[in-house]
Order: C-alpha cells, then structure tokens, then sequence
C-alpha cells in the first residue's frame, strides 16, 4: 500500500507488510535511534501477528482486514517543558476523540445519496467513544486504542487497531463490528487513516498549544461531546477486582471518569477501569 495521502499528515510514515506488534516495533525503533524518529512517526501495518489490547488482551486479525498504526509524540509545551503525569493520562482520550471523529465521517459520508439519487433510507448509526479508548458503533467496538510511554519517558506511542473489512465470520467477538459491515461498502484504507491521522495531529497541536490544559484547549468539552459513555448505566471492573456499578456523569479534569455508585448514591472517580455499558 502506498498510503499517499496518509504520509501527508505525519513527520515520518512507515508503512509494514508484517508487523509483530506495530506498538512494540516502533518502541524498538524510536529508542534505539531517537533522532531518526520525531515526534509524530508512525508506523502502519495490515497485518499484526502479536497484536494486543489492553490488560495484555491479544488482537488479532485477518491479514489485509484491519490496519494496526501506532503514532509516537514527544510532547512540549511551547516553552519546551515537558507535560505531567495527568497531563499525559489524556493521550488515550485525545486519541479516541480523533478516532471517533474519523470514523464518524466514513460511516457519515458512506450514507450521502450518489449522483442525484434521493436520500438513503438506511438507518442512520451512532459513532461514539467508550471511556476511555475504544469507539463504538451502535454499541458494537470498531477501534481499540492502547497507549504506552517510551522507556526513558520521552515520548508516548499511540496504538490503535481498527476493523476495516471484516465479515461476519472475522469479528473476534460477538460485540465487535467493522467499517465494512457498517456502511456495506469496503472502505479505502488511505482515506480512513489519513481521516484518523488529521484529526489526531490537530486535537494534538491545540493541546500543546494550551500547555496540556485539557479545559483551555477545548479536548475536555470534545471527548465529552463524543463520549457515550456519559450518561450511560456502566460496570466497571476496576484494578482491585471489585465491581462498581452505575451511572457515569462526567470526566474530570484529569480525565477521570465520574461514576454515581448504584449501592449508595455516593459519587467515584474511576483513573483506570475496563467499562461495560449496561442495557437493562
């Protein structure tokens, strides 16, 4: 794949016919030769062999059905400092928004009517961000997203690994879905993850330009415009093993996840948490 506009949008595009784990090869790449890998490389591959999510899960997917991209940030304030911990805690959020912002306008422009036709009668589909980083449509997970910090802490890899052409017979859960099955048309890779790359580069770019202020940014009011998550009846494992079963309010400064606990009323604050929305 040639990815021509893709490049367009990243400092370095480095595209892989194979790839252990496009998280894991950039993290070699980029500590081993800092200076050959600036901020905003990317790597991108089709086919992922030792993909993994969250918690250590294992991604997998068809070879050529899914793209696996992983984006390095070195990020700096315009005065050259570098971000704090919480600061740093809303890349996978920024990253989500990005996401959902792409793939909304895909699944959007895939339900325009064709050449003077009259407007499509298919159902119109709902593209929203889980808290804190996977993008649902209609309920079902299109994109996961997995962030990880550079040894020595000088910058951040963004993984994320979206279904592009999966069938029926490819979703690895029953939960899963794909751009394909969505919009019943097969989605062109480049202008998917070009969408994707735009969005992220720009929502990036604002925030350093606020010095990781999540509020005077903006990112806080983006991620909670396109959070279903909010308002939602959840479970949220947390770290512990316990449960905590409720409703979600908000995100906190930090982007922390408010949840009003179903037992006694009381509100939490949720850092890390692997989230279900509930339907009753």
């Amino acid at each position: 794949m040639e990815f021509l506009i893709s490049r367009t949008e990243m400092s370095r595009f480095d595209y892989r016919t194979e790839a252990t784990s496009t998280n894991d090869v950039l993290k070699e790449q980029a500590t081993a030769d800092a200076g050959a890998w600036p901020d905003l490389s990317v790597v991108v591959t089709d086919n992922q062999t030792q993909g993994r999510g969250r918690l250590g899960r294992v991604w997998l997917a068809p070879t050529g059905k899914s793209l696996a991209v992983s984006v390095l940030v070195r990020p700096r304030t315009p005065a050259g400092d570098a971000l704090s911990p919480h600061q740093l805690g809303w890349f996978p959020l920024l990253a989500g928004a990005a996401m959902t912002r792409a793939v909304r306008s895909v699944v959007e422009a895939s339900m325009q009517p064709v050449d003077g036709a009259k407007e499509a009668e298919d159902p119109r589909h709902e593209v929203t961000l889980k808290w804190p980083n996977d993008v649902l449509i209609d309920g079902y997970k299109v994109c996961g997203i997995l962030c990880e910090l550079l040894p020595d802490a000088s910058g951040i890899i963004i993984g994320a690994g979206l279904n592009l052409s999966l069938d029926e017979h490819d979703l690895p859960t029953l939960t899963s879905t794909s751009l394909l099955l969505v919009t019943r048309t097969d989605p062109d890779p480049d202008r998917v993850l070009a969408a994707y790359l735009h969005e992220l580069v720009a929502l990036y770019r604002v925030f350093l330009r606020n010095d990781g202020d999540a509020l005077r940014s903006g990112l806080h009011a983006d991620v909670s415009v396109l959070c279903g998550t909010l308002g939602s009846a959840v479970r949220v494992e947390l770290p512990g093993g316990t449960d905590l079963i409720g409703t979600a309010t908000g995100i906190d400064p930090d982007g922390r996840l408010t949840v009003v606990n179903q037992a006694d009323g009381e509100e939490r604050t949720v850092a890390a948490g692997d989230v279900t929305h509930l339907r009753y």
